[in-house]
């Protein structure tokens, strides 16, 4: 059974489901990329595998209190210590993230474009996962490689290569996008803003400067994805999606749902 919305499905954002949705997407997207691609280009999966601090929890070593009854100037004073001792479990997650890159066979092999869906850990402030994707997005840039990023989360921080100040100033308002920069024009970027309401973009995705790029319908990969993960039976519809609408957009959601009988 198809999403109800025309596009991105809201829903699809929450953190407990979107890993599912960015590792299914890869995975179709490859597979949609790989059937376009001539002789002798091919793609083929990365990832990245890391170590995350699930929880942290900081207690200081020693306490400074105001005895009761203290007047003005006088000195604070650090109590005994007991000699108890607390022991801190800090919980990791080890955590991997998929992505594609588009290969020209040769000798040696040359890499050409990798293709990105952004995860939240990418979004986060703070996160390892952050780090390592903005180090590698820099590489790329730096780099005789294409980058192709897919931003469908609207949640966390601006990070696609693209300056946000340039995107608002050029763009509607928008909830996801897709940022293309080839690296043989280097001040260029290719962005495609996309409301809620709207379909995912038929995207060009450029090879190497004498061949021409290829067209990736990010929909049709998206409604494939749907409809083989099943999510319809698995999301909630009566609820609200994390993270929640504005007033407008909830409106029309809740007309969508209405229409849809979901």
């Amino acid at each position: 059974m198809p999403s109800p919305f025309p596009g991105m499905d809201p829903f699809l954002e929450d953190p407990e489901v979107f890993p599912d949705l960015h590792d299914s997407f890869i995975v179709f997207l490859r597979e949609t990329i790989q059937r376009q691609l001539p002789i002798p280009y091919y793609a083929a999966l990365g990832q990245r595998l890391w170590v995350e601090v699930a929880r942290r929890e900081i207690e200081p070593d020693v306490h400074i209190r105001r005895g009761r009854g203290a007047t003005e100037g006088a000195v604070a004073v650090a109590e005994p210590s007991t000699g108890r001792k607390v022991i801190i479990e800090v919980p990791h997650d080890e955590r991997k993230e998929s992505f594609i890159e588009i290969r020209r066979k040769g000798t040696p092999n040359q890499l050409v474009a990798t293709i990105e869906i952004l995860s939240l850990s990418n979004k986060t402030p703070g996160q390892h996962g952050r780090g390592l994707y903005l180090r590698k997005q820099q590489e790329v840039l730096g780099s005789d490689i294409h980058l192709v990023e897919v931003d469908l989360l609207r949640a966390g921080v601006h990070t696609t290569a693209v300056p946000l100040q340039d995107v608002q100033a050029r763009c509607q308002p928008y909830h996801y996008h897709v940022c293309v920069h080839r690296f043989d024009r280097f001040e260029e970027y290719v962005v495609y803003p996309v409301e809620l309401r709207e379909r995912l973009p038929e995207i060009e995705i450029p090879l190497l400067p004498d061949d021409p790029a290829i067209l990736v319908n990010l929909q049709a990969v998206f409604e494939r994805v749907y409809d083989a993960a099943a999510y319809q039976r698995d999301l909630d519809y009566t609820s609200d999606p994390v993270p929640p609408l504005g007033p407008e957009e909830t409106t029309w959601m809740r007309k969508v749902l209405s229409a849809s009988r979901v």
